[in-house]
């Protein structure tokens, strides 16, 4: 005697060697001997069990589901009772079989109440899990003819208005994405490399772009609608003419510097910072955009503000205009020692927006050394600055003459193509500004600190940096306490501490007191967002770097050892790794030949050729 039984959600069939109460020894259709629990056991049959099981199964399939459905009762019911209402008469172990097997197999149709039980579905039920169904196959006939035209190497226009959310932001749930996903597998591609193929993507920075914009601006780059900002008024006007420092393409002109004569000797500099946050008033639209935005992000041949323009060009430290400044003065001996601070808030006229192209060429470490006798604007005041930043950095324990070169990379791009310059880091006009900016920034964090009005700080200990509401000290700058208080056209930080500055100096109540959680909060998002912009920076400089390679004709080129694998690029900011390196010291010149680059990718692989030479080596701090 012959068994047809279930097994792990399948029907089998096997030959009895013995049984017991509670199981059966069979051997199975395949001649292997099986243990079965008698309760799996549906039926018992005499035919041959190699023709019983295909037998079955051609029978079941031939059963119409509709009229099944039709002919069950409403109430639950037995297998063998719905086989005898269908068969019309009392069925054979081959037609109970295939009725087991055809309504095991539809759980839509019929619902399992036990072992060999079941109950109809519901007709509304019914028809919507058909429809359900039937819209899974359209979908699927959709994805299909999808795939197929990527294949075929088309972007279905369905896929191309979606195509940056797929790549960035993809939700797996859609249509577009599983057939674009299919489409990279199937054809083994990643799918960036698929979006390439099919004319998803003609442009890397583009590409690059609506990713940072999907991630950090959702709702667009744009400002949308805000209330004009209120320009201050009866502001007193500083006796200095002041006069600021920056590349040709600054519009947000943060910081300017004036130098008067004091009748003691002594001279009295004035840093003098853009003060919006003076015309934006608490909770307004332009400070929610502040704290939404909380910096500029800048990159290569463009920039997203923090601050719309109209606002920027209402405070910006713009040239022949008397603008609203917060400055710090600060009264110094012709031995170039501070003696005095005081802090105010002003109008400051501005007589100079000076730029570094222009100012390089006659403000310079050779005509500083050597003057030529050539005159220019402010150049009294700037090289008596020159010289007081040096004692600054004396002052600091940072100045050292012996120290490596650095240079600063400038990319300016421009239809498309890029030029990446060189400036030494450290020339003259770069020192005066940053010696003096961390001055105003290390003191107006002290004064903060002294006044116990919390501000946003950086701090650097143990070689990390980081940001804190307590004055902690910057090792790396030699501050006691480093407060960034002199970009707030550009940053949340420096808006936010010109805000605590200016409460200490009218002696009204600060908007952030001590433990105020949103000040933590504001902190907290700067980090993680500034760091991000920076990321979103480096990305499109890197991919500046290999374009260069490709629109320069670049085959050869040299460059510096540094550790391991790793080398510096000669001439760019760019650091590769290049496997198999023969033993070097760093400092080692090399030569190189490019044997791939891929922009999208973001890759880049050079060959070893040789050694050229040797030059002294920065330290890795330095490097960093």
């Amino acid at each position: 005697m012959n068994v047809f039984y279930e097994e792990s959600g399948s029907f089998k069939v096997g030959t009895i060697v013995s049984r017991s109460d509670a199981s059966l020894q069979v051997d199975t259709q395949h001649g292997k001997r099986a243990k079965i629990k008698s309760s799996n056991v549906f039926l018992e049959f005499s035919s041959t069990v190699a023709d019983f099981l295909p037998a079955v199964e051609k029978m079941a399939n031939e059963i119409d589901l509709d009229f099944l459905w039709e002919c069950s009762p409403e109430d639950e019911f037995e297998h063998d009772a719905l086989a005898a209402d269908y068969w019309g008469h009392a069925p054979s172990a081959l037609e109970s079989a295939a009725i087991i097997l055809r309504v095991f197999g539809a759980p839509m149709y019929f619902y399992k109440k036990g072992k060999g039980r079941y109950k109809k579905a519901p007709e509304e039920a019914l028809k919507a899990a058909l429809a359900g169904i039937e819209r899974k196959k359209r979908e699927q006939e959709q994805i299909d003819g999808w795939v197929a035209e990527l294949k075929a190497g088309t972007l279905p226009d369905a896929i191309r208005s979606q195509l940056m959310s797929l790549l960035w932001k993809p939700d797996k749930s859609t249509l577009e994405f599983k057939a674009f996903d299919q489409a990279a597998r199937e054809l083994n591609q990643p799918p960036l490399k698929l979006a390439q193929s099919v004319g998803g993507i003609s442009s890397v920075p583009d590409y690059l772009m609506a990713g940072f914009l999907m991630e950090y601006f959702p709702k667009g780059a744009g400002f949308g609608k805000y209330a004009a900002p209120q320009l201050p008024q009866d502001l007193p006007l500083a006796e200095a003419v002041a006069f600021s420092i920056d590349d040709a393409n600054t519009t947000e002109i943060d910081d300017a510097l004036s130098v008067v004569d004091l009748p003691d000797g002594h001279k009295r500099v004035g840093i003098h910072i853009a003060a919006p946050s003076l015309g934006v008033p608490v909770d307004s639209d332009i400070e929610k955009l502040v704290w939404s935005r909380l910096s500029t992000v800048y990159f290569p041949g463009d920039k997203i503000t923090m601050l719309p323009d109209d606002v920027v060009q209402a405070f910006t430290l713009q040239e022949g205009q008397d603008c609203p400044a917060l400055s710090l003065y600060v009264d110094v001996t012709p031995d170039f020692e501070p003696v005095a601070y005081e802090s105010r808030i002003e109008k400051v006229r501005i007589g100079a927006n000076l730029r570094h192209a222009e100012l390089e060429q006659q403000f310079n470490e050779d005509t500083l050394l050597n003057d030529p006798g050539v005159d220019y604007p402010f150049k009294r005041e700037l090289t008596w600055l020159w010289h007081f930043a040096n004692a600054l950095e004396k002052r600091r324990g940072k100045y050292d003459p012996t120290r490596p070169v650095q240079m600063d990379y400038n990319f300016d791009v421009v239809d498309g193509k890029v030029q990446i310059t060189l400036r030494k880091r450290g020339a003259p006009m770069d020192k005066l500004v940053s010696e003096l900016m961390i001055l105003a920034n290390s003191e107006w964090g002290r004064m903060l600190a002294e006044a116990d009005i919390p501000a946003m700080y950086r701090a650097q200990s143990m070689g990390k940096v980081r940001m804190t509401t307590r004055p902690e000290p910057h090792i790396g700058l030699g501050v006691a306490q480093y407060a960034w208080a002199t970009s707030p056209l550009r940053r949340a930080t420096d808006f936010v501490n010109q805000r605590q500055l200016t409460a200490m100096i009218r002696g009204e109540k600060p908007q952030f007191e001590q433990g105020n959680a949103m000040l933590f909060a504001l902190l907290r998002d700067f980090d993680t967002t500034y760091s991000a912009y920076l990321g979103f920076q480096d990305k499109l400089e890197h991919f500046w770097c290999l374009r260069w390679f490709t629109q320069e004709g670049v085959s050869n080129i040299t460059a510096t050892y540094i550790k391991e694998d790793l080398v510096r690029i000669d001439g760019l900011p760019l650091r590769v790794r290049i496997p198999g390196l023969p033993e070097l010291a760093r400092g080692d010149r090399i030569q190189l030949s490019v044997i791939r680059i891929d922009e999208l990718m973001a890759e880049i692989e050079f060959r070893f050729t040789g050694v050229v030479g040797h030059v002294e080596a920065a330290s890795e701090d330095e490097e960093g």
